[in-house]
């Protein structure tokens, strides 16, 4: 049972499914795109198959989800963050969080945040003190990190959940440099580094395609959380089963 009328969009984008009129119900969810990326994404067509509930999911990142499952706009959140670090980030985005004690919290997956550069730079190994000096602005020459010479161009997904985190261990909590170019999701983050040989990125585990590198860095692996309001409802339930279960086959590890 929905809390609001379902937008004009929302059913021309479900009329487009491959489910269509043949979902009895539908789940709303906030999510980040770690969750968007390695989860949502590979299950969607099997999980409305399997059980006539339509999934329509929105990359707002975990901030803007958790802010949305507040006011009653979605059914449930789902970030790249563990429940600790998301109330972290919520402090720390000055975000808020009406009542934490009404969160109930379940890890639902796992990611490893990725560094994307251009396919055929000759990079592959970069370390801690390298990425800190990339992405806070000290190193902008791809010579002195053993590629080419060429400038460094930092592509910064402005809705990646782990964002908070590459700040928090990578960077040491330093400001990010401000010359980035933003972008809203890590497909919009993949397709500018592959059209720019000097880039360089971020993004979850099943973002990296062949169309990009991921050099080898310093591993940063994260839970995948779904937060609701008290106990998931039985269709949030469906999908958190589904997603532990089924759906396994479908999520790139």
């Amino acid at each position: 049972m929905k809390r609001f009328l379902i937008s004009l969009t929302m059913i021309i984008i479900f009329l487009m499914t491959g489910l269509s009129v043949f979902a009895e119900e539908i789940l709303i969810l906030g999510a980040g795109q770690a969750p968007t990326e390695n989860i949502l994404k590979p299950i969607k067509g099997p999980f409305e198959k399997g059980t006539k509930i339509w999934l329509y999911f929105i990359p707002y990142g975990p901030k803007v989800a958790l802010m949305e499952l507040e006011k009653g706009k979605v059914d449930a959140a789902l970030g790249g963050l563990s429940f600790e670090d998301w109330m972290n980030l919520m402090e720390v985005e000055k975000a808020g969080v009406k009542d934490p004690s009404v969160l109930h919290h379940v890890i639902v997956g796992k990611d490893k945040i990725k560094v994307l550069i251009q396919k055929d730079n000759p990079a592959s190994k970069l370390t801690k003190e390298q990425l800190k000096g990339i992405f806070t602005g000290k190193i902008t020459n791809w010579k002195d990190v053993g590629g080419k010479d060429m400038p460094i161009i930092v592509v910064w997904t402005k809705f990646l959940g782990g964002n908070y985190l590459f700040t928090k261990t990578i960077l040491d909590s330093e400001p990010l440099t401000r010359n980035v170019i933003e972008v809203a999701t890590s497909v919009d983050a993949r397709e500018m580094i592959a059209s720019k040989p000097g880039a360089i990125g971020l993004g979850p585990l099943a973002i990296v395609t062949r169309t990009v590198k991921s050099p080898e860095t310093p591993e940063i692996e994260r839970p995948i959380t779904l937060i609701t309001i008290g106990k998931p409802s039985p269709n949030v339930q469906k999908l958190i089963d589904f997603i532990k279960g089924e759906g396994q086959k479908y999520i790139k590890h």
